[in-house]
C-alpha cells in the first residue's frame, strides 16, 4: 500500500505563521509565492515532521514568534504525527493502538522523497547505482562493464600496436628484384673455382693438342723412319682432335659480379624479408583486434539486453558505462524538467511504500511541461508537493508573508490570525 499524505498543518516554523492544506492524493500539488513568502519553508517542515530530528531546520521556530513550532500530518494509513511543544518532541498516533515513532516512519519514507535534493546533486554515477540498486542489475552489470573495459583497453594495445607495425613495415623498402633467399658468397666462389679448374684442364687438353701438331709437323719430316710411329701419332691426334671440337669454355663473369654483389643482393633479400614479416605482424595484430572489438560488441549486447529486460522506473532510462542516462542524454545534457522527472521515478521506485515526493523550485517547468508533468504523476498514482514562484492558476495554494491563500484548487487555506502570536484555523 502506497501511503500519502492527505493533510498537514503547519505553524510557526522559519517563516511559516500559519498554513493548512489537503495535498491531492495523486498528482502535483503546487504551493506558488513570491519569493521569501515561506514556499521551501513548508516542504521543509513535511522534511523535519516525517524524517526526523536530522532534518530540523538550525532556526526552527519562525522569528518574532512566542511560540513553539507546530507541525502536524495526517497520512493515508492513518497515522498522525504531531511536533509542538517547547521541544518540539515528536508524537506518533497510530489509530491501530500499536506504539509507533521514528522507526516506523524510516520504515516506509524514503529519504530522497523528503530530500530530492541529495539525489540530484549526487554524482552520475552513483545515480546509477541507484538506479541498478533499483531494478538488481548493478552486479551482473558490473561484471559486464569490467570485462568489456578489460577487453576494450586490450584492444586499444592491440590496434595501437597495428597500427606502429603497419606503419614501419609501410616505410620499409622493398627490392622486387631481389631474391627470395639470401645469396651464398662461398657457394659462389666454389662454383668459379670449379668452372676454373674446368678451365685448366680444357687449357691442357688445348696444350696437348698443340704439342701433338708440332709433333706430327716434327715427324712428316723424318715420316720415313718414324712411319710406324706417325701412325700412332695420327691415331693419338685423331681423337684428340674429337675431344677437342667437344670442349666448351663456361664464362665465370657472371659468377664474378654475383661474388661482387652478394653483399648487396644479400642487403635486398633481408630488407625484403623484414618487410614481409614486419606486414604479418602488422595483419596478426589486426586480427587480434577485430576478434577483441567482436567481443566487446557481444558484451555491449548483453548489458543493453540485461536493461531491455530489467523492470525500469521509466522509459528512456538507461546506464553506459557507469553513468545514468535518459534518451540518450547524460545527465548534464537533460533539461531541468526531465532531471526532475528521472529523479522522482527513481525514488518512486525506492519505496513503493512511499506514495509522496517533495519537490522544490518547480519553476523550471514552462507549464505545458508541468501540466505534462502532473499527468504522469496522476498515472503512477504519486503524490508530489511542490514549490514553484507564481501566483497563476497552476498554484494549489499561495503563501503570502507565512500565511496560505484561497485559491480556486484548494477549498480549505489559512487566513492569517486575529492575534500576532497566536494563530486560528478557519475551515
Amino acid at each position: 500500500m502506497m501511503i500519502k499524505i492527505n493533510k498537514l498543518e503547519i505553524e510557526n516554523v522559519k517563516r511559516v505563521k500559519a498554513v493548512k492544506l489537503e495535498p491531492t492524493p495523486n498528482g502535483l500539488t503546487v504551493i506558488g509565492g513570491r519569493n521569501g513568502q515561506g514556499k521551501t519553508s513548508i516542504l521543509d517542515s513535511i522534511a523535519w515532521a516525517l524524517g526526523g530530528n536530522k532534518y530540523k531546520p538550525s532556526q526552527a521556530q519562525r522569528e518574532g514568534s512566542v511560540l513553539p513550532p507546530n507541525l502536524h500530518l495526517v497520512l493515508s494509513n492513518g497515522l498522525e504525527i504531531k511536533r509542538d511543544g517547547k521541544n518540539s518532541d515528536l508524537k506518533v498516533i497510530d489509530p491501530s493502538g500499536n506504539k509507533a515513532g521514528q522507526k516506523l516512519l524510516d520504515s516506509f519514507v524514503e529519504e530522497f522523497a523528503i530530500n530530492l535534493p541529495k539525489f540530484m546533486d549526487a554524482s552520475n554515477a552513483d545515480k546509477a547505482k541507484t538506479l541498478l540498486q533499483i531494478i538488481g542489475v548493478g552486479d551482473k552489470l558490473f561484471e559486464l562493464e569490467q570485462q568489456e573495459k578489460k577487453l576494450y583497453d586490450e584492444r586499444t594495445y592491440v590496434g595501437r600496436t597495428a597500427d606502429q607495425k603497419k606503419k614501419f613495415a609501410l616505410e620499409m623498402i622493398y627490392y622486387p628484384e631481389a631474391p627470395k633467399e639470401l645469396v651464398s658468397a662461398s657457394e659462389l666462389i666454389q662454383q668459379q673455382q670449379s668452372i676454373l679448374a674446368k678451365k685448366a684442364e680444357n687449357g691442357r687438353i688445348r696444350a696437348q693438342k698443340d704439342s701433338l701438331k708440332q709433333r706430327q709437323a716434327h715427324l712428316d719430316s723424318e715420316i720415313a723412319r718414324l712411319i710406324e710411329e706417325k701412325a700412332k701419332i695420327d691415331q693419338q691426334l685423331e681423337t684428340a682432335e674429337k675431344s677437342a671440337l667437344q670442349l666448351h669454355d663456361e664464362s665465370t663473369e657472371e659468377l664474378e659480379r654475383d661474388i661482387t654483389n652478394a653483399e648487396e643482393i644479400n642487403r635486398k633479400v633481408r630488407a625484403n624479408l623484414d618487410k614481409d614479416k614486419a606486414e604479418q605482424d602488422a595483419q596478426v595484430e589486426k586480427e587480434k583486434y577485430d576478434n577483441l572489438s567482436a567481443q566487446i560488441d557481444r558484451i555491449r549486447l548483453d548489458k543493453n539486453q540485461l536493461l531491455e529486460d530489467a523492470d525500469l522506473p521509466l522509459p528512456g532510462l538507461s546506464v553506459a558505462e557507469g553513468e545514468l542516462l535518459y534518451k540518450g542524454q547524460r545527465w548534464d545534457n537533460m533539461s531541468g524538467a526531465e532531471q526532475l522527472k528521472v529523479s522522482t521515478a527513481i525514488v518512486r521506485k525506492l519505496n513503493p511504500e512511499c506514495g509522496f515526493i517533495l519537490i522544490d523550485k518547480l519553476e523550471q517547468m514552462d507549464l505545458d511541461t508541468l501540466k505534462e508533468f502532473g499527468q504522469w504523476l496522476e498515472q503512477e498514482q504519486l503524490q508530489a508537493i511542490a514549490t514553484r514562484v507564481s501566483t497563476g492558476d497552476e498554484c494549489s495554494i499561495i503563501i503570502s508573508d507565512g500565511y496560505g491563500e484561497e485559491t480556486e484548487q484548494t477549498a480549505v487555506i489559512e487566513t492569517p490570525p486575529v492575534q500576532p502570536e497566536q494563530t486560528k484555523y478557519q475551515f
